[in-house]
């Protein structure tokens, strides 16, 4: 992030602009809005800036800018479509201590003005650091759709009322209250009774949610997918943003952490394979100790939360102590791994089972039936499997697995930084070590990545229909 995103006071402080033209029009259009005291310099003027002028709602310096122009000015902008003169009026500017923004020079400019959505008081503001502005635009027209009218009135009526809502306990109950308030109870009185009838209805609500009895706390057992935050299911998002505590594995990626509410509590309880681990009975007396505090707790798990994410342990733990509990499932890793290779678990012919086994467990290298999997076309897809590569290398050819069986070894699947290791069973431990894999490592053994579209045998038209 090279720009950092801030709302600036600018009520009653001066914003300068140089310009008159074209530029300084559009400019002033954004800048009108705000209640800053705005100065425009510039030799000539467009007609639309006179009018503003003459109705008061700027001042105009009618000559060419000289130092001292921008002297305590918040904010100073460039708009004169000559790059000569912008050069020079912004340094002009700069020694007279203003921030400077260079109209359509991201390079030159101390601070950016971003794609604005105005539903005063609420303001939404979008920038691509000037990468793509047709894409900000593009998000700008989105929300404007999406979001009502109302929705600024509301919120205006709302501040006034934010200091009687202290007397809800802090957290989940106040925002219990908003949330019935901005997106129930009032958009319901306002299209009624408009804008008179909303103090009536906060008055109404607030006195509903101060006798209403405290809600228990509750866990919701989230799978975050393999990595990709896009990934992520619209539930195991809504519920993540919900959260009141956030409790993660190891393998949770910071993208998807970015998506609970900055108040919520996260806690990291990471265990790693043959490594150090947050002891299991502490993950679940954490778990249940915040929802019998009457938190909303989301126990986040990497992959599917049903898949090798000692799950029932942890049910258990809520279930002992009368802790509800909700689940809700992820994309797991061996999707997401077999598909980034464009392969499927299953296929007509070949196998018509897939195995999904972990490399280690609770007691060590975990043991399967070898005998089963070392037959010709069985695929499994092993979690977990990178350190213990040579135990299951051993045991499938001990137990007569061709050394030419296909493992393609996929590291961090879905992710930006996913790697992609094909390689036989024969050379597996080899390979992996050349490879020096970072991250979870996923192995698909069976499995070889389909390298070009024309390898895709086409299904016959029987077949099709």
């Amino acid at each position: 992030m090279q720009h950092f995103p801030i709302f600036l006071a600018v009520s009653g402080r001066r914003v300068v602009l140089s310009g008159g033209g074209e530029a300084a029009v559009a400019k002033l259009r954004l800048l009108l809005k705000t209640e800053a005291r705005i100065t425009v310099v510039a030799d000539q003027f467009e007609d639309q800036i006179e009018t503003w002028a003459e109705n008061g709602c700027l001042t105009l310096i009618r000559r060419a800018q000289e130092p001292g122009d921008a002297f305590c000015a918040a904010l100073f902008y460039a708009a004169n479509d000559d790059a000569a003169e912008d050069l020079r009026v912004t340094r002009l500017a700069q020694a007279d201590g203003a921030l400077t923004n260079w109209v359509d020079n991201l390079e030159q400019s101390q601070f950016i003005t971003p794609a604005i959505v105005d539903r005063d008081p609420v303001t939404i503001a979008i920038g691509t650091e000037g990468a793509a502005p047709v894409l900000a635009r593009s998000i700008k027209a989105d929300l404007e759709s999406r979001l009502p009218r109302s929705l600024g009135v509301l919120a205006r009526v709302g501040k006034t009322f934010r200091k009687a809502v202290d007397v809800l306990p802090f957290g989940a109950p106040r925002r219990a209250f908003w949330s019935d308030y901005y997106f129930n109870a009032g958009p319901k009185s306002f299209d009624e009774t408009g804008e008179d009838g909303l103090q009536d209805t906060l008055n109404g609500l607030l006195s509903a949610h101060v006798s209403k009895e405290a809600e228990a706390g509750r866990v919701t057992f989230v799978g975050a997918g393999p990595g990709d935050p896009e990934l992520l299911t619209l539930k195991a998002r809504r519920v993540l943003h919900e959260a009141d505590v956030v409790i993660h594995d190891r393998l949770v990626t910071p993208e998807i952490l970015e998506l609970a509410r900055r108040e919520a509590t996260v806690i990291d309880v990471g265990k790693e394979g043959f490594g150090p681990s947050t002891p299991q009975d502490h993950i679940d007396r954490i778990i249940v100790e915040h929802a019998l505090n009457g938190a909303h707790v989301v126990r986040l798990k990497s992959g599917d939360a049903t898949v090798f994410g000692r799950l029932d342990e942890e049910i258990d733990a809520c279930l002992a102590s009368d802790v509800a509990y909700t689940i809700v499932p992820g994309i797991t890793s061996a999707s997401a791994a077999v598909a980034s290779i464009g392969q499927s678990l299953t296929r007509r012919g070949r196998n018509s089972s897939v195995r999904l086994i972990t490399g280690h467990d609770v007691a060590g290298y975990a043991d399967q039936d070898w005998r089963a999997l070392a037959k010709p076309g069985e695929v499994a897809a092993i979690y977990m499997g990178k350190k213990a590569a040579r135990f299951l290398q051993g045991r499938l050819m001990m137990h007569e697995a061709s050394p030419d069986t296909p493992v393609t070894a996929v590291a961090n699947a879905s992710r930006a930084n996913q790697q992609v290791v094909e390689t036989r069973l024969g050379d597996l431990v080899n390979d992996l070590e050349q490879a020096d894999l970072d991250g979870p490592v996923l192995m698909l053994f069976g499995l070889a990545p389909r390298h070009a579209l024309e390898q895709i045998e086409p299904l016959s038209e029987e077949v099709a229909l």
